[in-house]
């Protein structure tokens, strides 16, 4: 019995001991992360810190590569016709098309953003290349399928997304490059808007409908966020590669792409189709960073 007791009172002094060291350790890292919290963030409180951040972050618009000044020229030299103004506007419009398609769950609203034939500035109009004056819609196929494609996971997750007073800060040429067959100037976007993402309607219920519901009462976030942007220019169409789609065809029917100058048929099932669109500058690609 005294040594069952001997034993106890060691098992009691160790676990105080235990619990002594773990509210010391304790302290000490409260304070340590107060002393990293105020050197930070300026606040005692990490949780106040970070809101502060993100608040701070939210109000910030991102930074872009701003290449213009050395790209410019060279694409010029490239294509004299090619008005970088007039291109800006309309890949801003475009990169606004591109949200409210996303919104609506409907691509003809990025179509129709595109739509070429609009005059910009007044009775300026664009040009794309030597020779060339306003055809098509400017939107490539590619862009046209990645659209969709994204609608369509929207709608599989039977959810909405919703983009808020959109503010594109600032538009800049991040990179021009000279592939075989093809140029690309590659464009970055600063971008503001209010970002909701919640349950479509026709899926409310259960615990969708409340977390739905909750989201509602916070209200939406306000984002800055950095989009990227290609225009692509196809000179031979053999040589682009998986450019091709970005002003090529592609068979109604099988959806082969359709990759030789001038075809009138599918070369897989014969079925006619649009001859590919070349020498005209589209926007071939757009991405959130």
């Amino acid at each position: 019995m005294e040594g069952i007791g001997i034993l106890q009172v060691i098992g009691i002094l160790t676990g105080a001991a235990l619990l002594s060291g773990g509210v010391y350790a304790w302290f000490r890292v409260r304070k340590q992360v107060r002393i990293f919290s105020m050197a930070l963030f300026g606040t005692p409180s990490l949780k106040d810190g970070l809101e502060r951040q993100a608040d701070i972050l939210a109000e910030t618009p991102k930074s872009v590569s701003g290449m213009t000044r050395l790209c410019l020229p060279q694409i010029e030299e490239d294509f004299p016709e090619f008005h970088w103004a007039q291109w800006k506007q309309r890949c801003e419009n475009m990169l606004r098309g591109y949200l409210e398609a996303l919104e609506s769950q409907d691509v003809s609203r990025l179509e129709r953003r595109g739509d070429l034939a609009k005059t910009l500035g007044g009775q300026a109009k664009i040009r794309y290349g030597p020779g060339q004056g306003e055809t098509g819609s400017g939107i490539s196929e590619e862009l046209r399928r990645q659209t969709e494609f994204l609608i369509r996971g929207q709608q599989s997750r039977g959810v909405r997304e919703r983009f808020g007073q959109v503010k594109i800060h600032q538009t800049e040429i991040s990179r021009y490059q000279k592939e075989a067959g093809l140029c690309v100037i590659k464009i970055q976007s600063a971008v503001e808007y209010y970002y909701e993402c919640f349950p479509d309607a026709g899926t409310r219920g259960g615990e969708s409908g409340e977390k739905d519901r909750r989201q509602e009462k916070k209200g939406p976030e306000k984002q800055q966020n950095r989009y990227n942007m290609e225009l692509v220019y196809i000179q031979d169409a053999a040589k682009a590669g998986d450019y091709a789609t970005a002003v090529g065809a592609t068979c109604p029917n099988c959806g082969a792409p359709i990759t030789r100058l001038g075809s009138k048929f599918c070369e897989y099932c014969g079925t006619g189709v649009t001859p590919i669109d070349i020498r005209v500058w589209k926007l071939h690609r757009i991405e959130k960073e």
